[in-house]
């Protein structure tokens, strides 16, 4: 079946900006009873919850023959061929806090390819996306990485673990290398903003482990479509169910995968 995969990503896009703005309308009614522990430090709401429905059912229409691999769980129907891969609040805990930085990121797998890719900044009204063979796109207007030479030249961003504390040493022994050689490290609480920053060029790079696939999912492809690279601490390709993921710009990918091979190994 041959699909229209630019038309797809249209309605992808509508129902992020939909489910956004749900989100965003909760923030004030969101109250301390209603926050749930997962596990240690991963929160959840109605709000996630709730989104994540109408995300579901939304797309359950659009491609009936779909699964899910969704963060809460909602459907747990597996497709033999496409997978929609769904966070639907990425950047819960700075929602909860009041911290404007959080999206809604959609994606969808065929086979084992993401094929497509929106990420929806929810405060700044800001939609990036992408799609197999296309350009990456910010509010119709298409965006590529940084042209930045050199890691000095250089703003990156990461994610600091909030529940997988093993790696903490090496991490921060990485985390000062970078901070002392490039223009500053940047931590905004949404893996899938953070992808989505470096696909339009704000940040040069951007690393992070203990991650799942629905945070990286749909930034990671339109970061490869604005012509950036994608891979794991090793340098391979396991970031999507790997746990740990790169994002650099064309230049700095050298110096980025050093210093990671280095410390992160």
């Amino acid at each position: 079946m041959s699909m229209d995969l630019e038309l797809l990503c249209e309605k992808v896009n509508e129902l992020s900006r939909e489910v956004g703005a749900f989100i965003k309308n909760e923030v004030k009614q969101v109250r301390q009873q209603d926050i749930e522990t997962k596990s240690l430090n991963s929160l959840v709401s109605y709000v996630d919850k709730q989104a994540e429905e109408k995300i579901v059912q939304r797309l359950a229409q659009l491609l009936p023959e779909s699964g899910f691999i969704a963060e809460e769980g909602t459907s747990d129907k597996v497709g033999e061929i496409y997978n929609w891969i769904i966070d639907p609040l990425d950047g819960t805990t700075n929602f909860l806090h009041s911290l404007p930085v959080y999206s809604v990121s959609i994606a969808l797998q065929k086979n084992d390819e993401i094929i497509l890719g929106v990420v929806y900044e929810v405060n700044q009204d800001e939609c990036f996306y992408a799609w197999k063979g296309s350009n990456a796109f910010l509010n119709g207007n298409s965006i590529s990485v940084s042209k930045n030479l050199k890691l000095a030249d250089s703003l990156l961003a990461t994610g600091f673990p909030y529940y997988d504390f093993d790696r903490l040493d090496t991490y921060f022994e990485c985390l000062k290398f970078l901070a002392q050689n490039s223009r500053g490290v940047r931590r905004m609480g949404s893996a899938a903003v953070d992808l989505a920053y470096v696909a339009c060029g704000r940040f040069d790079a951007y690393f992070e482990y203990s991650l799942n696939a629905w945070d990286v999912a749909a930034g990671a492809l339109i970061v490869k479509q604005a012509g950036g690279k994608i891979f794991d601490f090793k340098g391979k390709q396991n970031w999507l169910f790997g746990k740990e993921i790169v994002a650099t710009s064309t230049n700095v990918e050298q110096e980025i995968a050093s210093v990671l091979k280095k410390y992160m190994q």
